[in-house]
């Protein structure tokens, strides 16, 4: 490996962690509040959510893909599980038909890549994004629906030794997808489709029976993240996770993986999750107006991108 390749490597590898340290740094300094012990726990708790969206999103980039329903799907799947366990469904229940919920979505939106050959999944997923979200409205009439029984709530609102619910699930789902993803050979096959679909489908890869299990985990996901948002929140909000799949986009290439697909990390999308938390933490802490954030994470975003477009180049 030449010493390009190498620092090329290094800086991928562990650019996204440096950079959180260093954004961690600069917080702690021009707020006092920032590196108290409630503040750091806030930061993970808030970063769940997100950190479970974009794992999601992160499989369908690495097959240079995108997902742009994730929040939709989320918005919806908390109106499911909310209006089921308030029906009196047993709370297992209702977390299996929230989770039903999600992954069914995210399977149409693989069908409709693969089955129906619509041209991008730019196009399929912004279709599932508006009904997604149409039929959270319709469900729920466009209203809330609050006061989820103590037991529905303990996944957003519980604690473990603790430790926060969300960030141990969180924690563990980064885990399984992790081995997923290294030790598998699903996971072997994501990234090389990823990296050349052709080459993929010529080596007998089934790019198709992939494709639809990416989209599918990525729905799921997203079903799981509402489970965790609808107990924080002590309700299912049709209109949740309104933008939340920008934050996950964010989440994904700001830890380094590449929206040319093939390249990405389980770890460098949690670190790119902590990222996107600390950063709207801190201009909460310093009273920064919610406009003045929307351009910041745009910002963000749009360096991101441009970082992994000239890594791209450095490697050719």
């Amino acid at each position: 490996m030449d010493r390009r390749s190498w620092i090329v490597g290094t800086v991928r590898r562990f650019g996204p962690l440096l950079g959180l340290l260093i954004l961690s740094a600069v917080l702690s300094v021009v707020s006092p509040y920032f590196l108290t012990w409630d503040n750091i726990l806030n930061i993970f708790r808030q970063s769940a959510v997100n950190g479970l969206l974009a794992l999601g999103q992160l499989l369908v980039i690495l097959t240079a893909g995108i997902d742009l329903s994730v929040g939709s799907i989320l918005g919806l799947s908390t109106v499911v599980f909310a209006m089921t366990v308030k029906s009196g469904w047993p709370t297992g229940v209702a977390f299996a038909a929230a989770l039903s919920c999600g992954l069914a979505l995210g399977l149409i939106n693989g069908f409709l890549l693969t089955g129906l050959k619509l041209p991008h999944p730019f196009v399929s997923t912004l279709g599932m994004m508006n009904v997604a979200r149409g039929g959270a409205m319709l469900l729920s009439g466009g209203f809330p629906i609050p006061d989820l029984p103590p037991s529905a709530r303990y996944p957003g609102a519980g604690s473990v030794a603790g430790i926060p619910a969300p960030v141990v699930v969180m924690l563990a789902t980064c885990g399984v997808f992790a081995f997923l993803l290294r030790q598998t050979v699903f996971g072997r096959d994501v990234y090389a489709i990823g990296g050349n679909p052709e080459a993929s489908r010529l080596a007998g890869i089934p790019v198709a029976a992939r494709l639809n299990a990416v989209y599918g985990l990525s729905g799921l996901l997203a079903g799981l993240a509402a489970l965790l948002l609808a107990g924080r929140m002590n309700a299912g909000f049709p209109l949740a996770g309104a933008g939340a799949e920008l934050d996950s986009i964010a989440a994904v290439i700001i830890g380094g993986a590449s929206f040319f697909g093939g390249v990405g990390t389980v770890f460098g999308t949690l670190i790119g999750a902590l990222i996107i938390a600390v950063l709207r933490n801190g201009l909460n802490l310093l009273n920064v107006s919610s406009h003045w954030q929307m351009i910041v994470i745009g910002t963000v975003i749009i360096w991101a991108v441009w970082v992994d477009v000239l890594r791209r180049r450095g490697a050719r």
